[in-house]
């Protein structure tokens, strides 16, 4: 198996990397959803096909801002960076699956979104710019997948959620829950994917293979 794994200098990504042996692409490289001409110049410059691409990349707090608790504390230019990090830098990696995804076979893409992204699940309100853009995320991905079957009927497109995970992205937000390490949800995560099949393809589903509502 051929992986491409984005976002691999995070604590998820570094870990996938490890268990796949693929190749890895972070913000050093050029992939920066901020500067979406180069991320996209440095996604077009991968020589594919991969048979596994896994999208790590992500952040919860932007620019030294949190998620916000009330609505009095939204800030546009925040909100703006949210959906660019969380939902349009995946986009773009799907834009390119012509190049990076093989025909005639399984193929698998991937990308780490969370449960506060469901509106369906959602009863606490609070986090608006993460929780939307994640929202816009597992749409795109619901999406894409409609389409990406159209030529690939063989691929496996789908959203992920990896738990709470103890990295630097979600320490400060952990509280109480039970947290796993970067290595264990990386081997959750492969483990589901390796049980799904293209029926699955445009699912959200949570590092134990359960389906999360949207």
């Amino acid at each position: 198996m051929r992986a491409l794994v984005l976002g691999a200098t995070g604590g998820i990504g570094a870990a996938v990397l490890a268990r796949t042996g693929g190749v890895g692409l972070s913000r050093s490289d050029g992939l920066d959803w901020t500067d979406p001409e180069r991320a996209e110049a440095t996604l077009a410059a991968q020589p594919g096909p991969f048979d596994l691409i896994f999208d790590a990349t992500g952040a919860l707090s932007i620019d030294g801002h949190g998620p916000e608790k009330r609505l009095a504390a939204i800030d546009a230019n925040v909100m703006a960076r949210h959906f660019a990090v969380n939902a349009i830098g995946p986009a773009l990696v799907l834009k390119h699956h012509e190049t990076l995804m093989p025909r005639g076979r399984r193929t698998v893409f991937a990308t780490i979104s969370a449960r506060v992204g469901s509106i369906g699940d959602n009863r606490l309100g609070g986090w608006i710019a993460y929780r939307s853009a994640k929202a816009a995320l597992n749409q795109i991905v619901r999406t894409a997948a409609i389409e990406i079957a159209r030529k690939r009927p063989e691929a496996v497109v789908v959203a992920l959620h990896p738990g709470t995970v103890r990295t630097d992205l979600s320490a400060a937000f952990a509280g109480n829950r039970a947290t796993v390490s970067p290595e264990d949800a990386a081997a959750n995560m492969l483990e589901v994917l390796n049980g799904l099949t293209p029926r699955d393809s445009g699912g959200f589903f949570a590092y134990d293979g359960t389906e999360i509502p949207w």
